[in-house]
């Protein structure tokens, strides 16, 4: 078997992440035949104290990582935190990492997707602001992302993977009642995703986390961002993973930021990041 390398990016070296790639890193057992590559800085910087320098090393990390994976040098990658606020700063032209490695793949079929404990989320729209998601809802995405999120649950080992689809509005909209985007845009969807798999709803967004939970269905489709995190890290904060769909290699992250405020104090737990590197890992064995 071919040695499958996994590279990590320390994020931005003011945060927290260079102490839980370390503390993740330093007992982990490696399956035989699996390598790890850390990168990112570890010096010069102040804990606490993002800067221009840092953010530069951040991206520094994410340009390296994108090389690696597109050479084929890399199997999958664990992204450390980085300061999102501090990357626009700079110039960084993306929301997110989820973004980033999407354009830099050259590809335009992608979601975020996050899984901890018993609830894996993905999310039809992500980094938006709130008072545009109804408008920004349409069939064709909810298709896309439902698609997405049903290969990943098989890939993780749902055969048949169970997947209810959140509402946007209270209620599901309360047939019309409380807004009509789960009657004109949602339940159309996910009739067209009933004819390709196990797909359910829309359920009301208030109560649908709960069966999920409780081992009704595998995965929640959702609207949007909040609608899937809250739940998420509700259950699952120091072991959510971050996950984005539909790239040519395998991308996870810990689901938490850079912590500036402990960063540098010993109180950063390294859970999320144990948990994207399984993970990853597991992704890249099933690949290889």
């Amino acid at each position: 078997m071919d040695v499958i390398r996994i590279g990590i990016t320390r994020g931005d070296p003011a945060g927290v992440g260079p102490e839980i790639v370390e503390a993740a890193t330093r007992d982990f057992v490696l399956p035989k035949g699996c390598v790890l590559e850390v990168v990112g800085e570890t010096t010069g910087h102040i804990p606490g104290h993002p800067t221009e320098a840092s953010a530069r090393s951040a991206l520094a990390g994410l340009e390296f990582a994108a090389a690696k994976l597109l050479l084929g040098e890399w199997n999958a990658v664990v992204t450390g935190p980085v300061c999102k606020h501090a990357l626009h700063e700079i110039g960084y032209d993306f929301p997110g990492q989820t973004e980033f490695f999407a354009a830099r793949a050259g590809v335009d079929n992608f979601a975020m997707c996050l899984t901890g404990g018993a609830l894996t989320v993905a999310l039809v729209t992500a980094h938006i602001p709130l008072n545009q998601v109804a408008g920004s809802l349409a069939g064709d995405e909810i298709v896309r992302v439902g698609e997405l999120l049903r290969h990943f649950l098989s890939l993780r080992g749902f055969k048949c993977p169970r997947i209810a689809v959140a509402g946007l509005n209270p209620h599901a909209g309360e047939n019309g009642d409380l807004g009509s985007e789960e009657i004109q845009i949602i339940a159309p969807a996910v009739a067209r995703l009933r004819e390709r798999g196990e797909f359910f709803g829309p359920f009301a967004p208030d109560t649908i986390f709960h069966r999920a939970v409780a081992g009704e269905f595998d995965g929640v489709l959702c609207m949007y961002h909040d609608q899937g995190l809250i739940p998420l890290k509700l259950l699952a904060f120091h072991e959510g993973v971050n996950v984005t769909l539909g790239l040519p290699f395998i991308r996870t992250s810990p689901d938490h930021g850079t912590a500036f405020d402990i960063a540098g104090k010993g109180l950063a737990r390294a859970d999320s990041m144990k948990s994207a590197l399984r993970l990853a890992v597991d992704l890249a064995l099933m690949q290889g």
